[in-house]
């Protein structure tokens, strides 16, 4: 919590001056056992963003239930910075605090793409998402097919060990200070 209230101090006039509108962004994600919950991001896109996420459909470059796009439009100057090094995730240390998510899991999806999900993706919903995760360490933007983050994800949940969360978590400081795998 006290690099998320460094980065507020840094980050909070950038995004107000950049875009007004709300520091934060917040949505409803899905979480274990489909649980809806709250979770907090500071806000790296225009306050319309999830209205206009309809009309840039046909460019998503992800196979399947998630949305990625190169250049999204909908992104402001400071955020693809602040989401290159994941600074924009910061706020999610609430979310742990608060039991809805923990530090290394599987990712929450969208409340909308939850209600599209087939039994064999709900297996992801098995364990507490998290701030960081396989997909996040293997590549992120770069993996652009939804049934492998599901393979990756249900696989993490099968082969859970807490030496895995702790390689895990070593894996995504290095991939957070070199931006690898960022859009």
């Amino acid at each position: 919590m006290i690099f998320t209230g460094i980065a507020f101090i840094i980050f909070a006039p950038i995004i107000k001056i950049q875009s007004p509108g709300p520091v934060f962004y917040s949505q409803e994600r899905v979480g274990r056992n489909g649980r809806h919950f709250r979770i907090w991001k500071f806000r790296s896109m225009y306050p319309d963003a999830d209205q206009r996420k309809a009309e840039l459909m046909e460019q998503n470059e992800m196979q399947g239930l998630m949305f990625k796009m190169e250049n999204d439009p909908r992104i402001i100057p400071i955020g693809h910075f602040i989401r290159k090094f994941s600074i924009d995730e910061l706020p999610q240390f609430w979310n742990i605090l608060k039991g809805d998510m923990s530090l290394v899991g599987t990712r929450p999806p969208t409340v909308d793409e939850f209600e599209q999900y087939k039994c064999h993706h709900k297996a992801r919903l098995a364990f507490r998402p998290g701030l960081t995760g396989m997909w996040q360490v293997s590549g992120r933007s770069d993996i652009t097919d939804f049934e492998e983050i599901v393979r990756m994800d249900t696989n993490y949940i099968a082969d859970w060990t807490l030496g895995l969360d702790i390689r895990i978590i070593f894996q995504t400081i290095g991939v957070v200070f070199t931006g690898k795998g960022s859009k």
